[in-house]
């Protein structure tokens, strides 16, 4: 992914977002510790009520987010999938549950 997002730009990806990336590269990237912490963090009791939530380990405060569980009734680190037609396309099939 973070070559996906140096291949995408600054202009097409935000300059913040790939400065963050740029020197993610430099540095080495995330050591597993980082990523360790948020699973840990993830299955502790702490998360409750964290659901259906995109959390990067290294750049999203995910450690804070018990303090602003309001904010997470909204969109935000929300992953949606964009299927054809929300972009008025007549691609693919609808599943049918039986």
């Amino acid at each position: 992914m973070l070559d996906q997002v140096l291949e995408a730009g600054p202009d097409r990806v935000g300059r913040s977002f790939y400065d963050r990336a740029l020197n993610q590269l430099e540095s080495g990237g995330a050591g597993l510790q980082r990523g360790a912490e948020l699973a840990c963090f993830l299955v502790s009791s702490a998360s409750d009520g964290i659901t259906a939530k995109l959390l990067s380990a290294i750049w999203d405060p995910w450690a804070e987010l018990p303090d602003h569980r309001a904010d997470l009734e909204t969109d935000v680190y929300t992953l949606r999938r964009i299927v054809p037609a929300d972009r008025g396309l007549g691609l693919g099939h609808r599943l049918r549950v039986r």
